[in-house]
């Protein structure tokens, strides 16, 4: 198994995609910095805060998910196109490790893109704006790390069977922004219906929480997270499923 994800990892490092998404990372957050403290000041805002937004769904977060859902939408969409998927199913591996590989490898890239937010957020906030005086501590900045870890890997998963089911990298792209596009307008429009609470859109964002609200009364954290699972598990069973019947021939 770790052979087939060292070489999943070895095709997306050898793709220029692959240096531009850490490129575009440091160039955004960077010149956010810089711009930011010319409009705020080093004394309305803190180190700690902008690694915060770095981090935040609602911040930069938002950018490490569309980086994270284009390259997820081309990497099995791309092997159906590029003919590459027959060279994977000759070898003595069934389809799901193949499958489950990619997955894997997926997940290390946005770990690997949120530890470079990180990084990079650290690293300019100290120069622009010095440690001050924070209004978020290292407990809301993990608190936060973690919801847009699981905001990406839900958007990311949803990526990855659009990719299984379409096999087009395009359509996977259109559809996955227009579902971010329209999640708080549909929450929005049907957050007077019971059911809604149960749409993975309405459970998306769990930083939420970490603010003492919820997205709609009576919802918990416990909750949101049942019905994550749920919804991983019923994505990822319509991938590996399709995926193993599919004909390549």
């Amino acid at each position: 198994m770790h052979k087939l994800i060292f070489n999943e990892w070895l095709k997306l490092f050898k793709k220029r995609s692959f240096f531009i998404s850490y490129l575009v990372m440091m160039v955004v957050i960077g010149g956010a910095a810089y711009f930011m403290k010319i409009l705020a000041g080093g004394e309305k805002f803190a180190m700690r805060d902008f690694v915060f937004l770095g981090l935040s769904p609602s911040g930069f977060g938002a950018l490490t998910a569309l980086l994270v859902m284009i390259s997820t939408a081309g990497a099995v969409s791309k092997e159906f196109s590029q003919g590459t998927i027959k060279l994977l199913l000759i070898r003595a591996q069934s389809r799901s490790k193949i499958l489950l590989s990619k997955y894997i490898v997926i997940f290390l890239y946005t770990v690997s893109l949120m530890l470079t937010s990180f990084v990079v957020s650290f690293i300019a906030g100290s120069l622009a704006f010095g440690a001050g005086t924070p209004s978020a501590s290292w407990l809301d900045v993990g608190k936060v790390a973690l919801s847009t870890l699981v905001y990406i890997e839900i958007f990311a998963t949803i990526t990855f069977m659009l990719g299984v089911l379409t096999r087009s990298t395009g359509i996977t792209v259109g559809i996955t922004m227009l579902l971010i596009m329209m999640k708080d307008m549909t929450v929005a429009l049907l957050s007077k219906y019971a059911f809604t609470k149960y749409l993975i859109f309405t459970n998306v964002d769990l930083s939420i929480y970490a603010g003492g609200g919820s997205p709609l009364p009576g919802m918990t954290l416990g909750f949101s997270l049942a019905v994550i699972a749920a919804y991983m598990v019923l994505f990822l069973l319509l991938s590996f499923v399709t995926f193993k019947k599919r004909d390549v021939a």
